[in-house]
């Protein structure tokens, strides 16, 4: 028969979140054999961005245990024995196929059953496929994505395989620029296909893009814009050689990396939660309609009190500290007290070659561009304010320092006044600097 096993907190997923989670539990009082993480993947949690950046460096390139969380954000690591130490059970290679919340149980694909008291939904984003939409060709071998540390390991081995080879990045946001990047530092001959008019069209504006473009193609990127892949040929051993364009262009390639964006998982919920902008529908303190379910990083869609709204999102910052906030809930409800309600300022960060940028707030309304975004400046330095009603609500810099980038969040944040955008253009970071 198949086992049973029960547990006072079930946390569901094992990315950023989970490790998180899993240290707050411990700092709050934890007895052992209480919590469990149930994840598909076969290593303890880990800081999920390692993947796009140092793990795929020529030299030195990061490799586990060096970046288990929390370590992302200058905490523990927490290795598979500090689990073990503090009584957590770490259950691994485990997919869960069915969560039945009414009798707080979860099934796995080999049968076994695990039962809680509180569960958090930490089952973060699975990447999306061509095969989704049956590009035709999109099963060849080496066309890749990236989302977890198997598709490291197979995005690593491919370049070994094909050393100096023609790479295509098909998809121009934030994976598509980070492994473009990653490929041409490892001396491939790189391609990115976008179909928008211009990079990272969800966070830059056209002045912003216009510096990463040229940056990128001074470093040797060619960059199709407006088109997009529709078919792929493959030789004999079925390995991918052929990327077809929409716009009847052709690309010899020997890897094709794949970054289009991602799907909240939520399916396993469908039906017995509220759902609300493609996630699972909690409160301030992460807890779904369901008493005693809560949800954590990409799959909530949760009040963002900056804004007096319902916001769903996706990144490493707003994983751990949702993972935090859900944890002091839970705890503080059973000694029967309460924890501050979740106040986010959204925040976005990458870095890429040698340059670097941060982003705080919301890009809506507006935009000023200030600094100087040409990409052959020697050391570039520019930034951009988006204005709304009247205020200041996000601001993106690049080429920072650290009291630089604390001022822009700060900015954000307070969202002050400004009449007159010229002005606030040339006034640039020094705007900034006197909040």
């Amino acid at each position: 028969m198949a086992s049973e096993k029960h547990f006072k907190y079930v946390i569901l997923g094992g990315g950023v979140a989970a490790g998180y989670a899993a240290r707050e539990f411990a700092k709050q009082g934890l007895q052992p054999g209480e919590l469990a993480i149930i994840s598909k993947e076969s290593v303890a949690p880990y800081e999920r961005p390692a993947l796009s950046k140092g793990y795929l460096f020529p030299q030195n390139a990061a490799r586990l245990p060096g970046f288990h969380t929390c370590v992302g954000s200058g905490g523990e690591k927490l290795l598979p024995e500090w689990y073990t130490e503090k009584g957590v059970e770490l259950i691994l290679s485990t997919e869960i196929v069915k969560a039945d919340l009414a009798s707080k149980t979860l099934t796995s694909a080999a049968g076994a059953t695990f039962t809680y008291e509180t569960l958090l939904i930490a089952t973060g984003s699975s990447t999306i496929k061509l095969t989704d939409f049956g590009v035709q060709g999109a099963e060849a071998n080496n066309i890749l994505y990236l989302r977890d540390i198997d598709d490291a390991d197979k995005l690593v081995a491919a370049m070994q395989a094909k050393k100096d080879g023609k790479a295509v990045v098909v998809g121009g946001g934030y994976i598509g620029l980070e492994l473009s990047a990653a490929l041409k530092i490892n001396n491939f001959d790189v391609t990115m296909v976008y179909p928008e008019p211009w990079c990272m069209p969800r966070l830059f504006t056209a002045g912003i893009a216009h510096f990463y473009e040229g940056y990128y193609a001074s470093k040797g990127i060619n960059i199709v814009k407006g088109s997009y892949a529709t078919g792929f040929d493959a030789d004999a051993n079925g390995d991918v050689t052929v990327v077809k364009l929409k716009d009847g262009r052709v690309l010899d390639a020997n890897i094709v990396i794949v970054g289009v964006g991602g799907r909240p998982l939520t399916g396993l919920f469908k039906g017995q939660v509220d759902e609300e902008k493609g996630g699972l529908k909690t409160d301030t303190f992460f807890e779904t309609s369901v008493a005693g379910v809560y949800a954590i990083g990409d799959v909530a869609s949760f009040p963002m009190k900056l804004y007096n709204e319902p916001r769903r999102v996706e990144h490493v910052d707003h994983a751990r500290k949702s993972a935090e906030q859900a944890v002091k809930a839970i705890k503080a409800k059973e000694s029967g007290e309460t924890v501050a309600e979740y106040d986010y300022l959204p925040y976005f960060y990458s870095r890429s070659f040698d340059i670097a940028w941060q982003f705080y707030g919301d890009n809506v309304g507006e935009s000023v561009l200030f600094g100087d975004n040409d990409p052959a400046a020697a050391k570039a330095k520019f930034g951009t304010y988006w204005v709304k009603d009247g205020k200041v609500v996000g601001v993106f810099l690049e080429g920072g320092s650290a009291d630089e980038y604390q001022a822009i969040a700060k900015v954000a944040r307070a969202q002050p006044p400004v009449a007159d955008l010229e002005a606030l253009g040339k006034e640039g970071l020094d705007f900034a600097a006197k909040i």
